[in-house]
């Protein structure tokens, strides 16, 4: 198994949809083919983002961890919210939530 370097996809936006949605909007990354990991993880081809079911038992920074982490162990692609990111419907405390789970994906292991 390779250990090749991470490769970093920059999150242009993160929003709740009308539905209750929680996605992620790549600046360029496609993830079309997410769906067979079978993690609840979805794309949106029509308007190219990542999203997950409505919360039930999770919450939204617990569905913004899963979409990361399944993106980072299926396509070996590290998410990441920069100061360009944009905000859509998202409460501040879960932005700064985010951010400072984003800030750990960042470190060295």
């Amino acid at each position: 198994m390779s250990h090749a370097a991470m490769k970093i996809e920059n999150i242009h936006e993160i929003g709740i949809n009308e539905t209750g949605q929680l996605y992620l909007r790549p600046e360029q990354e496609r993830f079309i083919l997410i769906w067979r990991s079978a993690t609840e993880v979805h794309w949106n081809n029509k308007e190219n983002f990542l999203y997950s079911p409505k919360p039930r038992e999770w919450s939204y920074l617990d569905w913004y961890k899963q979409i990361v982490s399944v993106v980072a162990n299926e396509y070996n692609v590290n998410l990441n919210v920069t100061d360009k990111t944009l905000w859509s419907n998202i409460p501040s405390n879960l932005k700064e939530n985010i951010i400072e789970t984003n800030s750990g994906f960042q470190r060295p292991l």
